[in-house]
């Protein structure tokens, strides 16, 4: 039997007094799928479970998706990664993520893949020092003042930039925490 450790990433929960998840609530959640070793991290909606089932991500992530909305009565946009995945996520980083501040940091977590036609639209140029590149289904964004001044986090949160697909930013701290979960 093979167990692999995962990591849950919710979209938009917690956040201004509105669709409310409590953690122990999450856990619960995880647990009555039949999930074991469930930890949750902060409330903004990360959780770390252990699986035997050899399910894959997607089937995990609508399953969960579908226990919130029979929970709390609202829909959550759900991603699932394994251990290895957000490791080289985090290995994979091409910004210097030793020598920078967490707050300078993220990775938003995509369900698919992230064409570079999505973004050929926003002009880097014009936004440095700040800048993005593009991963794995993950793109990394550096913003030196950090993410409530970013002018170019705001253009890579506009509407429609993600359309048809699931997106979610974490910063560096809760990346590479995700990481150490996943890999106990």
């Amino acid at each position: 039997m093979t167990t692999t450790r995962y990591g849950a990433l919710l979209r938009g929960i917690n956040v201004g007094g509105s669709r409310k998840v409590p953690m122990a609530a999450l856990r619960d959640v995880l647990n009555g799928l039949g999930h074991s070793d469930v930890v949750t991290y902060l409330q903004s909606g990360n959780a770390v479970f252990t699986d035997t089932t050899g399910a894959d991500e997607s089937t995990f992530a609508a399953a969960l998706g579908d226990a919130i909305h029979d929970r709390f009565g609202f829909a959550v946009d759900c991603l699932v990664r394994d251990a290895a995945y957000l490791k080289a996520v985090a290995d994979a980083c091409p910004f210097p993520a030793a020598t920078l501040q967490a707050k300078q940091l993220h990775v938003t977590y995509l369900s698919g893949s992230a064409d570079p036609g999505r973004f050929a639209a926003i002009d880097q140029e014009s936004y440095r020092p700040e800048e993005f590149r593009i991963g794995d289904r993950a793109l990394y964004l550096y913003v030196p003042d950090g993410l409530g001044r970013s002018k170019l986090g705001a253009a890579l949160s506009r509407p429609g930039l993600y359309q048809g697909m699931v997106a979610t930013s974490r910063n560096w701290n809760t990346v590479t925490k995700l990481v150490e979960l996943t890999h106990d």
